[in-house]
């Protein structure tokens, strides 16, 4: 068994790199993606702890990006994370994303006078690439809201007074960057996008033709139905399939690492295909 979507606390994940390799040994997870947003702050440390023992650490990254006003995510799986012109795209990507902070921050202070700081998060939250998830953390612990789901309705949601969005490469730039980086480019969780068949199926078509290489079609959250669109996807446009828990830790209590809701079960073999391609056999 393998989980080629888990997250640290170097972005909005709970555990440290080390607990992760821990949690895989645990649950007999012989291989797992750290596939943190926007940032590979974590994959050294994941990958010593995992020195000497039966679990592999695989290089990855989750990229956010933007197609038609719709927040998409990209995978990036199997990726040489000390690439220099990878490294030099992810400057610029945390670059915009600590301008965006200061400023919600600021409108933060401005609307429901509150105290919060971009350095008072960086000092709360201690080397994670600062996400929504962080600020509804520190919101709820400095009495702000009752709780995490109330600091997105009512003040950091989508729709919500404080949000100020990010600028954010396209899904296309993000496949371009992997190849670039050596990896391979995995559409993530497309249902949770909420689009049509049609314009879902023109999105892949669109990113395969610039290079993407598969999409995932084995998630913590997929009915049956949603599963088999996804593989039928696949299919069509010659893409392999991938999967994952997206596990989170604490920010998300339901979903467990490797097994997601309990049925998730993302085999070896799916690994292999990945290689493969990655060394074009």
């Amino acid at each position: 068994m393998i989980d080629l979507h888990v997250h640290s606390n170097k972005s909005d994940g709970t555990l440290t790199p080390s607990q992760l390799v821990d949690l895989a040994m645990e649950k007999g997870i012989g291989a797992f993606a750290l596939t943190d947003h926007d940032t590979t702050e974590g994959l050294d440390e994941a990958i010593r702890a995992s020195a000497g023992r039966p679990v592999t650490v695989l290089p990855g990254i989750e990229f956010s990006t933007c197609y038609e006003e719709k927040d998409i995510h990209v995978l990036g799986l199997l990726i040489d994370y000390k690439a220099p012109v990878f490294l030099s795209a992810l400057e610029g990507f945390i670059a915009s994303r600590t301008q965006r902070n200061k400023n919600m921050c600021q409108k933060l202070r401005e609307y429901a006078h509150t105290d919060i700081t971009y350095e008072k998060l960086c000092r709360a939250f201690p080397g994670a690439v600062i996400t929504r998830a962080h600020y509804a953390r520190y919101l709820l612990t400095h009495g702000v809201v009752a709780s995490m789901p109330e600091a997105f309705e009512r003040l950091i949601g989508d729709q919500a007074p404080c949000f100020v969005p990010r600028e954010k490469v396209t899904p296309i730039q993000a496949v371009r960057l992997i190849r670039e980086a050596g990896g391979i480019p995995v559409l993530a969780h497309p249902p949770l996008y909420h689009m049509s068949d049609a314009r879902l199926s023109r999105l892949v078509k669109i990113l395969t033709e610039n290079g993407l290489a598969g999409i995932e079609a084995l998630y913590s959250t997929y009915t049956p139905g949603e599963e088999i669109h996804m593989k039928s996807l696949a299919a069509q446009y010659g893409l392999l399939i991938t999967g994952g828990s997206d596990f989170h830790g604490a920010h998300k209590p339901d979903i467990e690492m490797g097994t997601g809701k309990g049925s998730l079960y993302v085999p070896d073999s799916i690994l292999d295909e990945l290689k493969e391609r990655q060394n074009g056999t």
